[in-house]
């Protein structure tokens, strides 16, 4: 009940946000009306992680100095997505540790961002604990347990979290937050509102872009996709070099039957950044349009990032191993991955890759279970809807159509499939 009430009540909360950010820091000037999209960056954003280095420089025995080089190394490298940021991370944080063993505040938060980064929830949300046993009337490790006890699978945990740091610090950041975890729980108008009220409040070219973007990602799910495509250039006029606001852009150029200018756009952003989720875009875009030699290149790095692939899971490598590669080894990992998190999209993913392997029955149980916490993902309702059909149950159907109908362009080689199914395709 204290979950729903809250939920209830956060567009109130989000509003009171909004007009505490609008007053701005000294000098600053609000601009109540101004239209979102015109709000652009005059002057490069200062660099916080070289300003954090430079301080540390001054003050090597200061460990709150080296912390802030390690949570700044973190914010960056989810940027850049470079992992050689995160070992700069791990190093600062822990020259922090040994300038500070106890009673390190600042440390805590920075290895819980640390463990958030790479994945490791479970040391991330112990990290955020024994922060906020050491200050609980801080902010800044709420974030790290929102976001840490949402993959977890612990959403009520997640939403206590959040309320928290709305309570201390009602900014743009904790709205963010605060549109996750309305998402998680299905309120998706509500996750856009908030999203949009962070976007009037947000400060750094950073906060800006991040808020358009996640715009766009829900504009995307819903298959609005002028929409989505206007708030991922909008990210990246806030911060040219957004790995996932031009990941955006190639998805919504294809949704839109503009294939040639995704495989191109595909084509820079993996030349310089091979995630798992942009190579499988791009390879399964090439098989859709009939590129079949061209997806082996994708396709191959693929499978070499699933040989060398340690620890936690990447998703979108598990559905490429279910899809592409070894279906029975993307159940191994994700049946450990489940065990360490019951989380709604682990769930999803062990249930495609087991239906991949042929257990329907165990795959659609999953499935189902994936969807209850209210926020199913478009490509996670397909999943269920093609496992419904594989049983011949009467609802894959249903199911199906309304995946077309909430988003027909979520991917071009799984929509082909839904539409197969449905006896709609060639």
């Amino acid at each position: 009940m204290a979950a729903r009430q809250w939920l209830g009540g956060l567009l109130v909360v989000v509003a009171c946000a909004v007009g505490l950010a609008a007053q701005g820091e000294p000098g600053r000037p609000a601009h109540p009306g101004r239209p979102v999209a015109t709000v652009v960056q005059a002057v490069p954003p200062p660099d916080r992680l070289a300003i954090a280095r430079g301080a540390a420089r001054q003050r090597p025995d200061d460990p709150v100095a080296w912390a802030e080089v390690g949570r700044a190394a973190v914010e960056s490298a989810r940027i850049t997505l470079d992992p050689a940021e995160l070992a700069l991370a791990e190093q600062a944080l822990a020259h922090s540790s040994t300038l500070r063993p106890v009673a390190n505040y600042e440390e805590a938060v920075g290895a819980g961002m640390l463990a958030n980064a790479r994945h490791e929830y479970a040391a991330a949300r112990d990290h955020g604990l024994r922060a906020v046993a050491m200050a609980p009337d801080r902010a800044a490790a709420y974030a790290v347990l929102a976001e840490a006890r949402t993959e977890l699978g612990d959403y009520p945990a997640a939403t206590e979290a959040v309320r928290r740091l709305l309570d201390l610090a009602p900014n743009a950041a904790a709205l963010v937050l605060a549109a996750r975890d309305l998402e998680t729980h299905g309120r998706r108008a509500e996750a856009v509102s908030a999203l949009e009220r962070a976007l009037e409040a947000a400060g750094p070219a950073g906060e800006r872009a991040n808020c358009a973007r996640r715009l766009g990602d829900l504009a995307w799910e819903d298959g609005e996709f002028t929409r989505a495509e206007a708030s991922y250039r909008q990210a990246l006029a806030a911060r040219p070099d957004d790995p996932y606001a031009a990941f955006g852009l190639a998805r919504t150029a294809a949704a839109q039957g503009r294939p040639d200018e995704a495989l191109r756009r595909l084509a820079e952003l993996t030349a310089r950044t091979p995630q798992p989720e942009f190579l499988l875009e791009q390879a399964e875009l090439l098989l859709a349009t009939g590129h079949r030699t061209e997806a082996g290149t994708p396709l191959a790095a693929l499978a070499a990032e699933a040989r060398l692939s340690v620890g936690p899971v990447d998703l979108h490598l598990a559905r490429y191993l279910a899809d592409h590669g070894d279906p029975a080894e993307a159940v191994r990992l994700l049946t450990e991955e489940w065990e360490r998190r019951r989380s709604a999209p682990v769930a999803a993913g062990l249930a495609w890759a087991l239906h991949r392997v042929g257990d329907d029955r165990q795959a659609l149980q999953l499935a189902v279970a994936a969807a209850e916490p209210g926020g199913e993902p478009v490509m996670a309702a397909y999943h269920r809807g093609v496992i419904e059909h594989a049983l011949g149950l009467p609802e894959a159907a249903a199911t199906l159509r309304a995946v077309l109908g909430r988003d027909a362009g979520f991917s071009v080689f799984h929509a082909d499939v839904a539409r197969r199914l449905l006896g709609e395709g060639e």
